[in-house]
């Protein structure tokens, strides 16, 4: 065909490489490959590679981060993927399955902050005017600690 390149995609990129297409920095990739998140092999040279699908498990993370998810969460998320091959779609399904419960709680509790966070969340401090009234003698208090109304059961 006229026009098509003869470019040959590698399988395997360095840390650097990873870092470039990740955007993430070449510490956090070691990092994230230290606690088990992603992971690479060493070449002759004692260089990392590492195969391609760790761009979309480092895009994975990152994402997750940025919304507040612990790492000790992405990582039990992405233990259920196999490792030493690229995942299937099928594998990155079942994965999306398995977190959308949480996701869908996280989501409500952000939801219930962001529209009840002027308002009395139930610490028992009753310092605002309106704590006294939604909260009053602090009843919340006997459900348990914390901000009562703020809580997604």
């Amino acid at each position: 065909m006229v026009g098509m390149s003869t470019t040959v995609i590698p399988k395997e990129l360095s840390v650097g490489e990873l870092a470039r297409r990740s955007g993430v920095t070449t510490s956090a990739l070691r990092f994230y490959e230290r606690e088990g998140l992603i992971s690479s092999h060493r070449t002759a040279g004692n260089q990392r590679r590492y195969s391609r699908d760790m761009l979309r498990r480092v895009a994975f993370i990152r994402v997750s981060q940025r919304v507040g998810i612990p790492l000790s969460v992405i990582r039990d998320a992405l233990s259920v993927l196999p490792t030493g091959r690229a995942p299937s779609q099928d594998e990155w399904a079942a994965l999306s399955a398995h977190w959308r419960a949480d996701l869908d709680r996280r989501i409500q509790q952000l939801l219930k902050l962001r529209d009840e966070l002027d308002d009395c969340i139930g610490c028992g401090c009753l310092t605002l005017e309106r704590c006294v009234l939604a909260n009053p003698y602090d009843v919340l208090g006997e459900q348990g600690a914390g901000p009562r109304r703020l809580q997604v059961d």
